[in-house]
Order: C-alpha cells, then sequence, then structure tokens
C-alpha cells in the first residue's frame, strides 16, 4: 500500500487525523491520504471509554502485559520492569458483594456504564471548542456544565454553626467539612465567613490574576517560588484563606511545590472561563465519556473526508527513504517504509504520533523521565444530590462537580515497604452524575488520582473517597458498589506547565528528511484539565503538513459546509 503524498497519524493523534482529511469544503481534492493507525484492538487508546466487561478485559490484558507495548516503553524510556512495558500498570477490581460472595444486585448490567480513562475537564476558554466549532464536528458532541468546586474544610465556621444553632449536627457537620470555592469575586464579597480585610487581600489578588498583562512584573522575581508564599508576601492572604485558591490550578504536587508560574495562568483560565457559556461555570465535560467521546467523534470525521483507521495496526519499525531528490518531481524519494503490526508494509511520507507510539530508533528523542500517575474510579450508590445545586441562577443543571481536600485532610497510611512518609499532596475528586451517560440514574462515578508515589497510595485514594462519602448528609452512608485502580506512565514533559496564555502554536519535534518526515507530538497531560498544548501541538504538525498546499486548502480546523448535507449534517455518522 502506498499513501504517497499521504501521512499516517497513531493513536492519539485522531484530532491530528481530522485536521488533515480534506479541508477546505466538503468534496475538494484532497492531495492527501489518510491512515490512522491503532496498536490497540479497541478505539481511544489512552483516552478509551469502556463498559464493565470491557473493564474487566482491558484489567487482564494490562496484568498480563498483552497490551502491545508503545514505543516509548521499548526505546525511550528504557524501562527494564515488565510491568512498565505498556503505558498502564498494577491494575485490579473491587466489587462491594451484598453477602460476602455474588456481587451487590445495586450495580447495573455492564453496558449501562461508561468508564472513562481520560474523565478531563474542559475549560470554557480551551481552544479545543472552536476547533470543534469552525470544524463543525461540534454537532455530534454534548458537552455538559461543571457546577460548583468543594473544599474540605476540617476547621468548619464558628460564625456559621451559630447562626443554625437549631439545626441538627449532621448538617453542622456538613457544612463545616464541604464549602463551596467562590467562583469569583461576586461570590467572595457574599461569603460571610470572610472579614472585611481578607476580602481586600482576595479582591486584589482576584484582579492581578484577571489580568494576563500584568505575568510579566510577576513572573521573573516569583515564577519558581511557591504560591504559598506570594499570596502571603504579596497580598497577606491567611493560609486558610489560600487553601480554595490552592485549589483552583488542581496541582498535583504538594503546597510547597506548587509554583507562582504554575498556579497563577490557570487560575486565569478559572476565572476567564466563567459566563462564557451561561452563568456560573467555566468548566464542561464531554457526554458519554470524557475524551474518548471527542477522538471518537474526530476519528468518524476523519472517515467521511476519505481517511482509514485501522485498529491493531500500530507502527512497529520506520525504514527512512534511502535518499532524498532534490526534485520535486521524484515524490518517492520522499516516501517512507512503514511496517505494521500484522506484517502490512506501507509507504508514508509524513508521520504523526507521540513517543509513546512512533518508533524513534533512527532519530531518538532526549531522555525522558517517567511520571507515574494513580489513578482511582468509583460507582457509588447514590446520586450525591447535595453536590450538585446549580451553580447561579439561569445556569444549567450541572452534570459534574469538583471536590477538592486540601494537603493535610488525609493521613498517609504507613507502609512496611517504606518507612519514609512523603508531603501528601491536595487530593482532587471529579463526580460525574447519570446526566453524563456514564452509570444509570440514581449513582454517581466518582474519579481520583495523584501523583504521589507511595505504596500507600491506592489506600490513601479509597480514604478520600471514603471521606468525601462520609461529609454528605444522607440517610445512610453511600456504598462503593465497583471500583478499578489503576497506575498510568506519562513522560515528565506531558506535565509540563502552560509558557504562557497567549494562543501561539508550540514546535513539535520533527526531522522532516533524515527521519522520513516523523512528527512528534506531546502526550496528553496527566492534568484533570485539558492544556491547550496538545492542540498547539497539532496545528504546528498541520502547518509543516500543508506548507505549499496551495490557497485552495482551508485554514486549521476550518471545514465548509458537506456537500449535499443538511445544515446538521444528518447521516454522516451513520
Amino acid at each position: 500500500m502506498s499513501i504517497k503524498q499521504g501521512f499516517i497519524v497513531e493513536r492519539l493523534s485522531s484530532i491530528a487525523a481530522h485536521a488533515l482529511r480534506k479541508d477546505g469544503r466538503w468534496g475538494t481534492v484532497n492531495p492527501h491520504k489518510v491512515l490512522h493507525v491503532d496498536h490497540n484492538d479497541y478505539y481511544g487508546g489512552a483516552e478509551a471509554a469502556f463498559s464493565l466487561q470491557e473493564v474487566e478485559t482491558w484489567v487482564e490484558q494490562v496484568n498480563a502485559g498483552k497490551l502491545p507495548p508503545p514505543s516509548i516503553g521499548r526505546q525511550l524510556l528504557k524501562i527494564e520492569a515488565a510491568s512498565r512495558s505498556t503505558q498502564f500498570s498494577r491494575a485490579s477490581i473491587q466489587r462491594l458483594s451484598s453477602d460476602g460472595e455474588s456481587p451487590d444486585t445495586r450495580l447495573g448490567f455492564s453496558r449501562a456504564y461508561s468508564i472513562s480513562l481520560a474523565p478531563q475537564l474542559i475549560y470554557t476558554r480551551s481552544n479545543l471548542i472552536p476547533a470543534l466549532v469552525s470544524s463543525k464536528v461540534y454537532r455530534q458532541l454534548e458537552f455538559l456544565a461543571v457546577g460548583s468546586w468543594w473544599i474540605y474544610n476540617q476547621e468548619g465556621n464558628a460564625q456559621e454553626e451559630a447562626d443554625h444553632a437549631e439545626t441538627s449536627a449532621a448538617q453542622r457537620k456538613q457544612r463545616a467539612t464541604l464549602r463551596k470555592i467562590p467562583g469569583g469575586r461576586e461570590d467572595v464579597f457574599q461569603d460571610r465567613s470572610i472579614d472585611l480585610r481578607s476580602t481586600r487581600s482576595l479582591m486584589k489578588f482576584l484582579k492581578l490574576a484577571a489580568d494576563a498583562e500584568a505575568y510579566p512584573t510577576v513572573l521573573p522575581e516569583w515564577g519558581e517560588k511557591p504560591f504559598t508564599e506570594y499570596l502571603e508576601s504579596h497580598f497577606k492572604i491567611s493560609p486558610k484563606l489560600q487553601a480554595p485558591l490552592l485549589a483552583l490550578p488542581l496541582s498535583p504536587g504538594p503546597p510547597s511545590k506548587t509554583t507562582v508560574a504554575y498556579a497563577l495562568p490557570r487560575i486565569h483560565r478559572h476565572l476567564t472561563s466563567i459566563g462564557i457559556f451561561g452563568p456560573g461555570f467555566g468548566v464542561v465535560l464531554p457526554k458519554w465519556g470524557g475524551l474518548s467521546e471527542i477522538a471518537q467523534v474526530a476519528c468518524r470525521a476523519s472517515a467521511v473526508g476519505g481517511g482509514v483507521y485501522a485498529l491493531k495496526k500500530g507502527i512497529e519499525s520506520i525504514n527512512p527513504p534511502s535518499h532524498i531528490s532534490t526534485t520535486s518531481e521524484d515524490s518517492n524519494s520522499l516516501l517512507s517504509t512503514v511496517n505494521l503490526q500484522g506484517g502490512d508494509v506501507v509507504k508514508a511520507r509524513w508521520m504523526v504520533g507521540t513517543a509513546a507510539t512512533l518508533p524513534t530508533d533512527d532519530n531518538p528523542l532526549p531522555q525522558m523521565n517517567m511520571v507515574e500517575v494513580y489513578h482511582l474510579t468509583a460507582i457509588v450508590s447514590s446520586p450525591l444530590s447535595a453536590l450538585f445545586p446549580p451553580p447561579a441562577e439561569g445556569s444549567p443543571p450541572p452534570a459534574g462537580v469538583v471536590v477538592v481536600l486540601p494537603s493535610g485532610s488525609l493521613e498517609l497510611p504507613p507502609s512496611p515497604e517504606s518507612p519514609f512518609i512523603p508531603e501528601v499532596p491536595a487530593i482532587n475528586l471529579m463526580i460525574h452524575s447519570s446526566d453524563t451517560g456514564e452509570c444509570p440514574e440514581g449513582q454517581c462515578i466518582i474519579y481520583t488520582s495523584t501523583t504521589l508515589c507511595h505504596p500507600s497510595t491506592d489506600l490513601l485514594l479509597r480514604s478520600a473517597v471514603e471521606l468525601l462519602l462520609s461529609s454528605i448528609e444522607e440517610d445512610s452512608k453511600p456504598d462503593i458498589l465497583w471500583s478499578v485502580s489503576y497506575t498510568q506512565h506519562h513522560p515528565s514533559t506531558a506535565t509540563a506547565p502552560p509558557q504562557d496564555v497567549n494562543d501561539s502554536a508550540a514546535p513539535v519535534n520533527h526531522n522532516e528528511h533524515r527521519n522520513g518526515g516523523v512528527f512528534h507530538l506531546q502526550e496528553l497531560s496527566p492534568s484533570l484539565a485539558l492544556e491547550d498544548e496538545v492542540l498547539r501541538d497539532v496545528k504546528a504538525a498541520w502547518e509543516r503538513i500543508t506548507a505549499g498546499d496551495g490557497d485552495g486548502r482551508g485554514g486549521f480546523m476550518q471545514f465548509g459546509e458537506r456537500e449535499g448535507g443538511g445544515a446538521d449534517d444528518e447521516g454522516v455518522w451513520s
């Protein structure tokens, strides 16, 4: 199979495949052919969503090492441990038993659930959303609002307890342990627990955080220093009021390691996203399975534009052209020979993917360190309705909320394998209601993760979920009906903070001739929020590949209406 003037994209690059298919108007002649390959036997890769039965199969494959190992384990990281030969390891499932033997009957049937490996939040200011709109695929997606952000408060509030002295002890406990994080200046003014002096300090900080033009005067001096030190030194904000501000960046590290350069741009993103799509919220999530739904819609759009998607056909090796012709007529001299799983061989001009999916023997990337992210996903027997009030008057019903357990809320269980007890970072939990389509009515799904590396990390995450459930006022404490835990391995570059808040294209690691036109995109960040660098990387590769194609092609992710199709492209995905 020869893909002259064409390219191959791997797994994470579903958006790249969509961007590089027939650009401009539907039906125009496309000088490129797209082959989108995936080394898995399921769609979505590390962003997949599974039914319960599919999760069981996936867990077995992870623990048996049967998932095809991506090249990041073979070439870049040189990981010797067999359990790290793939992006995932140490997966396990726990089920609640009703009688000690049989599964609890409250758990629904397998396909009533859609468990996401990438349940990331998408800010309304994300550069992904206008790209989905301009490419018309937004019509096949449904985004739901993420409502309140809550923080666990161990100290409670004396004034609030005095005002509600006649209420029950359980109700006072709920108000004392879970509090809404103010979403902006108006919320701060209305919070009676904040004194006037502290209100002024918070107003001063929020004004600075919302003004990105002020960052050049702050970051050179304070960028690499702890964010807590900056809040106390410049704004006199007390440690108690620092906790809600520390919650907004969703930092994976403890306060002492969360820098101003990391926190400030993310707080800016949070504050300036509120109100874009409706009052009271600034974050959305895709219905039916997180980023998996976006990946599948992009793949279908690429197929409609002439692309081909092949499962279990990952790239095994790339042989660059033996010589490079200097004449534009000899296009064959630019084609690399690509060996796929199963023995298939194709020729292509460009190969686009991540370090985890593209072999790098001929032009290895710099050695990268590994970051381990520990995940726990739990199905809960209650909808936890108390956490889902409308965030503001006129706002849509929220389908997700965020709960932050600040650093110090939990103690790391001791382990004989590691007597050293590290500083425990904040634990962030995302709760998805049944409106997401991820679980039946009357239940919810809790996603939580941490980068804290310790033998007791799994127990820590389970304790975090239990602490949340015990903080909710219900007739009986909700049960964890089912849970899956696993470790995900990321290159350290995937956790790097954004360089700035401007939407400029980022450089892509590529070597056009010596390595046969291979483009390495960044791995998806393990952050709980989708970072803009993912799309910037894809755009940079698109600009290089489409350079010189002429004026007939549209801009990046710019597509006209399908010829013969209606305004909503009905029937395109059938």
